[in-house]
């Protein structure tokens, strides 16, 4: 993946994020890429990126507050997906954006399904890694992983003390990838448990889910919740199946104007 131009947007409570931005604008929308916890930009879409700029679209991807390059506070009054939605519509004004796609894995599944409620610049939708817990706990699937156990694991001192596995393979991806812990806790302690605006979402939506992913269980509940939505199943767990061809193949075709296949 080629090297982004990167700068920062600052969002209304101050807390900067960094954007990464790739390729040029032409005839088609930019397309937004907001990454899933514990992870950011150049990570989490690294087979995504060079297949958009081959198919001609220009690129911007978003690290999350807490994430990456951008400002990783370790209050949780500033977290939550809704303050990261909200930093992507700052994004999207400061970029002078009229129409965009956007795409959402993870925790950046959540966070693109409450822009997507309630901006209308969304012109296509894809988010992936998450399933009937969006509909059913109003957020990430917090019964294959607990808030609680989560935190725990990513403030333990000593890893070798963590007992859940799921949690346990969270802190370990943390700390492989030289996350700030503690900004991620502050996340974890508040994340999404709210209704979310599925019904109001008026964009053309393709749900992304990989066939041993933990967090994306019975996705087709998600697909029945939003109005103009479809499903793609792909190979892979939760950590794997966003790197899978399958799910590039499906999001960069599915963005396209004629919908993909």
């Amino acid at each position: 993946m080629s090297a982004p131009v990167t700068s920062r947007v600052r969002g209304r409570d101050g807390v900067e994020v960094a954007v990464h931005r790739w390729g040029v604008p032409g005839a088609r929308p930019p397309v937004l890429l907001q990454h899933g916890f514990a992870a950011d930009s150049l990570r989490n879409w690294a087979g995504v990126v060079p297949a958009l700029l081959a198919d001609g679209r220009e690129v911007v991807a978003v690290d999350a507050r807490g994430h990456g390059a951008s400002d990783k506070p370790h209050d949780p009054a500033f977290y939550g997906e809704r303050a990261m939605a909200g930093d992507l519509a700052a994004v999207v004004d400061a970029l002078g954006f009229e129409e965009f796609d956007l795409a959402g894995y993870s925790m950046g599944g959540i966070v693109s399904l409450l822009l997507a409620g309630t901006d209308r610049r969304v012109r296509r939708l894809v988010v992936g890694g998450i399933g009937a817990g969006v509909v059913e706990r109003g957020g990430v699937d917090t019964r294959a992983i607990a808030n609680t156990a989560l935190v725990a694991a990513l403030e333990a001192d000593d890893a070798r003390s963590i007992t859940d596995p799921s949690a346990a393979a969270f802190r370990a991806f943390a700390d492989a990838t030289g996350a700030d812990r503690l900004a991620l806790a502050a996340h974890a302690r508040v994340v999404h448990a709210q209704p979310l605006p599925l019904a109001d979402i008026t964009a053309p939506t393709l749900v992304v889910a990989g066939d041993a992913d933990p967090l994306a269980v019975r996705p087709q509940v998600l697909v029945d919740a939003i109005p103009e939505a479809r499903l793609v199943m792909v190979p892979g767990d939760h950590l794997g199946a966003v790197g899978s061809p399958v799910f590039v193949g499906a999001l960069v075709g599915f963005l396209r104007d004629d919908g993909g296949s």
